[in-house]
């Protein structure tokens, strides 16, 4: 006979057995597979598995599915990883080395598909790389046509197992049952889905509906070409070239590759040179140049002609000063001259050619007050000093108000006239630029001005503070502390008591029996017991609870005797009557949960293990319930529950006498479970 017991809404339900199983519980191969599967999934580890039978074939089962859906997430992960970083080492393992490397293969597998599939290589990979990688390989290559579908072998025994010799095992061929075997029935890639085969084309080609064949894609139909302008693009097989389908002018000729070269037509004897010329080539033409030289004095022609050269045309005037150029068959001569200046100039030192006379330089100043004297070439003007204008009426120069008569055109904010000029100034927030026109926002944050953080704006800025403070309503420069704890939600920070500090706030726990958790927040039970911090002996037995701990000591009654350690097995009665109507056993149980539980609650439950048709048994407290706090109620004809039908308000200890009677085939048996039930106090 077997008793179950626990709490649900607690997640203190406690799986226990009040007899020891004869055999392993009655569980299908399915259900210890699903197990291992739902342990992996959630925890992502099998070091810890809680195995839920004592069969060895469950067991077995449910390690080896655990173990096979860590092998397929790590597989899965390292595709996604191959995927979305195109690379393997910056992976960063956090389980076991068994599963990193199983993330490694993966990854490495997949960036070898994608790596075949950019280069228009087959999907099929090579049989060495092995099974499990191949199936990779083929996923990943085929991503471009229709996406990952990965396929990891699920080693969860859904179906009965085949038994297979060893040396057969060693004989089947691995490949044997893929359809893309041999590269399939696809023209160019093939992918094995398991139950399926799936055909995809190299770049360039497209699947034709048949699902099989692959056709060239005419990119210059489609427009997915890169011809310029001036191109024509011209399809190949698989991809396109661009072809040039305009001329390339007079002296150059189109090559194969659609570039101008450059036609010498001096080499090929195209040009017209006379022959007493020499072919000289240029880019796009050509020159003759004659094969006999002028004498000095002369320039040929191009066509071969002696001329003669002007020199007193030439800018590095041949004749000195003071004397004209007259030019000669292959030469020239200088003549001296006597220049006649006009108003405005006169004869230099030399006397030898005329110069400006500086009308503005002479002591005797030409114009009047105000005015600024410009000279010309024979000549000179009077002018008004920049800032100001000439004034008809008094003939004077007067200033200048470039503020009024250019209102909002010369400077960005504020314009101040000044005698012949302005300047310009900018508003508060502003500082005036390099032009000495603009203004640009003046960066107050630079001088400090904020108790702690300041942000620039537009024209001003902005001070705020750093978490845990905020800014004050009377100045808006200082930052004042938050009291976190003093707020509304306060009393939810943390689940003991909340202790203020400048910017922040800290949690704190009780002095014993509690310390804070890596968030800082909730208190986390120390447990005495796996500590050894209690102060058990060595006959008692620890037993940890919220804040605490529990010294036990277990003794059996008389007729009875020590089966476990929380168990106690009833003595042969041989012919004693009395002996006979003693429980068979006593079995000892712990309960922890704090106070102010929901209720009701279910928290034991307690019937045989193997229930045979007929059974009939009831369920009664025979002790320890003296204030209601608990009930017990009937479950079906094998099994029962005690219920918690009242909540306890207080941390109290309480010791609860369970009394189980089964009939089964006019013989009628009673159990004891003895539930030890500590209450602590609530955080």
């Amino acid at each position: 006979m077997d008793t179950l017991g626990g709490a649900r809404p607690l997640r203190l339900l406690l799986l226990l057995a009040l007899l020891p199983p004869l055999r392993g519980q009655d569980l299908s191969v399915e259900e210890c597979c699903d197990k291992g599967v739902e342990w992996a999934n959630t925890n992502r580890i099998c070091a810890s598995l809680p195995l839920i039978s004592e069969s060895r074939e469950c067991s077995m089962t449910q390690v080896q599915c655990c173990r096979s859906q860590l092998e397929k997430q790590s597989c899965s992960d390292g595709v996604e990883f191959a995927n979305a970083r195109e690379e393997c080492d910056s992976h960063t393992a956090k389980n076991s080395t068994c599963e990193a490397e199983y993330f490694k293969t993966c990854c490495f597998c997949c960036l070898l598909g994608k790596a075949a599939q950019a280069q228009g290589q087959s999907c099929e990979p090579n049989p060495k790389i092995g099974y499990q990688c191949g199936i990779v390989f083929r996923t990943c290559c085929g991503k471009g046509q229709e996406g990952i579908d990965l396929s990891i072998s699920d080693y969860a025994p859904k179906k009965e197992p085949v038994e297979i010799s060893k040396e057969e095992l060693d004989q089947e061929d691995p490949y044997l049952h893929d359809g893309c075997r041999g590269g399939g029935p696809c023209s160019q890639q093939c992918r094995d889905t398991g139950s399926s085969y799936v055909c995809s084309c190299f770049v360039g080609y497209q699947l034709q509906p048949d699902g099989i064949t692959c056709e060239d894609i005419n990119e210059c139909i489609t427009g997915t070409h890169n011809c310029g302008i001036g191109q024509t693009c011209v399809n190949t097989l698989g991809s396109f070239r661009c072809q040039r389908d305009t001329s390339c002018g007079t002296g150059y000729e189109l090559t194969d590759d659609s570039r101008c070269k450059d036609i010498d037509e001096c080499e090929t004897g195209t040009h017209n040179c006379p022959p007493d010329f020499i072919c000289q080539n240029t880019p796009g033409s050509f020159r003759c140049r004659p094969k006999l030289q002028c004498m000095s004095g002369f320039i040929q022609d191009a066509l071969g002609n002696c001329i003669d050269i002007n020199e007193c045309l030439s800018t590095n005037m041949p004749c000195p000063a003071g004397q004209i150029c007259i030019n000669t068959d292959g030469s020239f001569t200088c003549q001296r001259i006597s220049p006649s200046c006009g108003r405005g100039y006169h004869l230099n030192e030399d006397g030898t050619r005329c110069v400006d006379v500086d009308e503005c330089s002479s002591s005797n100043q030409p114009c009047g007050e105000g005015h600024i004297c410009i000279n010309a070439p024979g000549n000179y003007r009077c002018e008004c000093k920049a800032g100001y204008s000439f004034d008809v009426i008094s003939r004077t120069c007067i200033d200048i108000n470039e503020c009024r008569r250019y209102p909002g055109r010369l400077c960005a904010h504020k314009c101040e006239n000044t005698p012949g000029s302005y300047y310009c100034t900018c508003t508060m927030g502003f500082k005036l630029s390099a032009d000495g026109r603009s203004c640009e926002d003046l960066n107050e944050c630079e001088s400090n001005p904020c108790s702690q953080e300041c942000a620039n704006v537009y024209g001003s800025y902005q001070c705020y503070c750093r978490r845990g403070f905020q800014l004050s309503d009377i100045d808006g420069i200082s930052c004042e502390d938050i009291d976190e704890c003093a707020l509304p939600t306060g009393g939810h920070i943390c689940s003991f008591r909340c202790v203020n500090i400048p910017g922040s706030f800290q949690c704190t726990c009780p002095s014993t029996g509690y310390r804070l958790a890596p968030n800082a927040r909730n208190c986390q039970d120390i447990d005495e017991c796996v500590a050894e911090s209690h102060n058990c002996s060595f006959n008692e037995t620890c037993f940890n609870i919220q804040g605490g701990f529990r010294c036990l000591s277990l003794e059996c009654p008389e007729n009875y005797r020590k089966s476990g350690d929380t168990r106690c097995e009833r003595l042969p009665c041989n012919e004693n009557k009395e002996c006979q109507s003693l429980p068979l056993r006593i079995t000892y149980y712990h309960l922890s949960f704090p106070t102010n539980i929901q209720v009701p609650t279910d928290i034991f439950r307690m019937g045989p293990s193997n229930a045979v048709p007929g059974d009939k048994i009831q369920l009664s407290i025979i002790s320890g319930n003296q204030e209601g706090f608990f009930t017990t109620k009937k479950v079906n004809n094998h099994s029962g529950l005690v219920v918690m039908q009242r909540q306890i308000t207080e941390p109290r200890d309480l010791l609860l006498t369970i009394q189980m009677r089964l009939s089964r085939h006019g013989t009628a048996n009673t159990f004891i479970a003895k539930l030890f039930i500590f209450v602590s106090a609530q955080l």
